[in-house]
């Protein structure tokens, strides 16, 4: 079992390409991990939170659609953002959000001590109320379970950059695998390399941290390796989405590599090259399949195939 932590919302996107075409589509990075890992064969859970409203009848179905079970708490309405699509399909959000699992704190804590794998990021990291028991279900997690986390940082919900790195670092210490994109960390520390960063948060005490780039393609660095490739060709409908494929996969690559669970750390710690190299290839693979079609729309396993690792020379 893999249970995703964080916010579910609606997407209502516009793109000045399609002028007057309006679209609502269900979203919030962990729905979108947590559909991406269901979609990869694995049994899925999400702890989030969704009102009994239409949106929230949206994401209800999407969820339930792609096989996904829901541990929901929480009162407030849906939460939405509005995406707008610049001229290269790149999105940019303004949120109407709010973060509170409250009434579910027990079947969340049951949830995560029954996983093998427990993912969060996002919002769900950062806004209160919701953020403190998201960090401590992490943190419950630990003994049973990998963890993974990506802050997907969103400067318009958590505008103060030194206590979202804060924040961040918070759970990088309580994650064996973190993956932050280029602008994640452009923003969180503006004075130093991405790479810089990555390695920083290495020593906070994951085991793997990879880093998105857009075109640039994927780097994974580990304690005594690197993986890095370039983007696949492709062409882009939007990018919506593409990160959480790339999570997703990187989820579903572990699993095939018997890297996930309190009993696999010892394994995750001691990749090889070329099992990075493999893992970097099939979650940069899942994120091209995602932009290449609207909207955020992970991959099947069928279309991504298995995790391929060449036989030692």
């Amino acid at each position: 079992m893999i249970t995703v932590i964080g916010e579910s919302l609606v997407d209502i996107v516009s793109d000045p390409r399609r002028p007057g075409e309006v679209q609502a589509h269900p979203g919030g990075s962990p729905l979108n991990a947590a559909v991406g890992v269901a979609r990869l064969g694995l049994a899925t859970n999400l702890v989030t939170h969704y009102a009994d409203d239409p949106h929230g009848d949206m994401i209800e179905g999407h969820l339930k659609a792609n096989g996904v079970t829901v541990v929901r708490g929480g009162s407030s309405p849906t939460s939405t953002a509005t995406a707008t699509l610049g001229p290269d399909g790149a999105a940019t959000y303004a949120f109407n959000i709010g973060w509170d699992i409250h009434g579910a704190s027990l079947p969340a804590l049951a949830g995560v001590q029954g996983s093998t794998h427990v993912h969060t990021g996002s919002i769900a990291a950062v806004l209160a109320p919701g953020d403190q028991a998201t960090l401590g279900l992490l943190e419950a997690a630990r003994e049973r379970a990998t963890t993974s986390f990506d802050p997907n940082c969103r400067p318009a919900i958590s505008s103060d950059v030194a206590a979202a790195r804060t924040q961040a670092e918070r759970f990088v210490a309580v994650s064996d695998i973190v993956k932050a994109s280029d602008e994640d960390l452009a923003w969180l520390y503006p004075h130093r390399t991405p790479e810089e960063s990555l390695a920083a948060w290495l020593e906070l005490g994951p085991a793997l941290v990879g880093l998105t780039r857009g075109a640039s393609g994927p780097v994974i660095l580990a304690r005594q390796e690197r993986a890095e490739m370039a983007a696949e060709p492709v062409t882009v409908a939007d990018t919506v989405g593409a990160g959480d494929s790339f999570m997703a996969a990187l989820i579903s690559g572990l699993d095939q590599l018997a890297a996930l669970g309190a009993g696999g750390r010892h394994r995750l710690r001691s990749l090889s090259r070329d099992e990075l190299h493999a893992l970097a290839a099939y979650a940069n693979r899942a994120a091209a399949i995602t932009c290449a079609r609207p909207g955020a729309n992970p991959p099947h396993s069928a279309e991504l195939g298995p995790l391929s690792v060449p036989l030692p020379s």
